[in-house]
């Protein structure tokens, strides 16, 4: 078939041409957000789930709605390398800069960017690798301490009342959060509980692995209370279908029922793959209908593909003793793994590989949905690992 019409979307955050089974999601954090911007208690929303189950779309998703119902959506991704204030200087001066065009800067306006002034300033001296310069004069006393904790809640606090000044709120919209450092993501913490005891119109909406859920109570205790973690999973069958079926229809093409339950069944109904084969299932087709021995074809170049990028790009992340860690996992199975057995698959002492174990959680390659267990982040990861580094029982 045509691949110019080929209407599937595998790429890294694209929006998939069929948003399924996230409609209650989506309508739980528009509630979330419309009742901060009318003064009313709502906690921030942490999106947590495995890589490929689309929050990164959902996020996008719901800041492209929230900014059509008057509120100011910014949104970075953390990055390993860069600090919080690095990522959120630029940000919130993009914020006031938005809530300037309402109208000339004055009131808690002027207050929020001088605010930002001494916040930049305070910090470029702790954590050097802010780059960004406000030539605006800072006001003594205001985030200016050079403690996190205060600093970023005078800050915060100064744009809220910016914007409730002007009748919008300020939803930041960060992904890959799992990257924040715990002592950064604990000031976070602190200055967005300072803002809600103030009633102010700011929050968070987030996305990260299943470790972010471990790491902000880490950085304080009652981040349980201030935060809700609705957990995205894999899709339902019905919803798995619709997100494969419903593309093709729309262009005329119609998908075998045994070709969709060999493509829903080799993807496990996550998001990202349901792309990726729904695509190559289009590719193998030369027309309608999408027959199984289409599907079966789309998993063949599917996992290809896969091995090339999405699998590959985090395997060159990690080290040769790091993948060994890894492999020592696959040949146990999709998991989750008690570390022992980890471990004596290794035929070494649990103490012996805690350290490779930590590494791979910092990359979050891995991550623990239990004490003591140990899962991939990555789905079908088990298997791509026994592909790529078979031991001498398997050959």
């Amino acid at each position: 078939m045509d691949p110019r019409e080929n209407p599937y979307a595998p790429g890294a955050g694209s929006p998939p041409p069929e948003l399924a089974g996230r409609d209650p999601i989506l309508e739980r954090i528009a509630i979330n957000l419309d009742r901060i911007r009318a003064g009313r208690h709502a906690k921030s929303i942490l999106l947590i789930g495995l890589r490929g189950v689309g929050k990164t779309v959902l996020i996008n998703r719901v800041a492209r709605d929230a900014e059509a119902r008057n509120i100011i959506c910014p949104t970075f991704e953390s990055l390993e390398d860069r600090s919080l204030p690095a990522m959120l200087a630029p940000t919130l001066h993009n914020v006031l800069a938005q809530l300037d065009r309402f109208e000339t800067a004055k009131g808690h306006a002027q207050s929020a960017w001088r605010a930002l002034s001494g916040f930049v300033r305070s910090a470029k001296i702790k954590y050097k690798d802010i780059e960004f310069h406000l030539d605006i004069d800072a006001e003594p006393g205001i985030a200016d301490t050079g403690n996190l904790d205060f600093d970023l809640s005078d800050l915060l606090g100064a744009v809220g009342q910016a914007a409730k000044e002007r009748d919008k709120a300020v939803a930041i919209f960060i992904d890959e959060l799992q990257y924040v450092k715990e002592d950064q993501l604990a000031a976070l913490i602190t200055a967005l509980h300072h803002c809600q005891q103030r009633q102010l119109p700011v929050t968070v909406v987030g996305a990260g692995l299943p470790q972010l859920v471990g790491n902000t109570g880490k950085a304080k205790t009652y981040a349980e209370r201030l935060f809700d973690f609705p957990e995205i999973g894999r899709l339902d069958r019905e919803s798995a279908g619709r997100a494969v079926e419903a593309p093709a229809e729309r262009q005329g093409v119609r998908i075998e029922p045994v070709a969709l339950d060999e493509i829903v069944t080799r993807t496990q109904g996550y998001p990202y793959f349901l792309q990726e084969w729904g695509s190559h299932a289009w590719h193998a087709a030369a027309t309608s209908p999408i027959t199984l021995t289409d599907a079966r074809r789309a998993t063949v170049l599917a996992l290809v593909a896969l091995d090339a990028s999405f699998f590959r790009v985090r395997y060159e992340r990690c080290t040769p003793a790091e993948r060994r860690y890894l492999r020592a996992m696959s040949a146990l199975g999709a998991g989750p793994h008690k570390s022992g057995d980890i471990a004596a698959t290794l035929r070494r002492k649990v103490t012996s590989v805690a350290p490779l174990r930590r590494a791979l959680l910092s990359k979050g390659m891995i991550y623990s949905p239990a004490y003591g267990d140990t899962a991939f982040t990555v789905p079908l990861f088990d298997a791509f690992m026994r592909r790529t580094m078979p031991l001498e029982a398997d050959r």
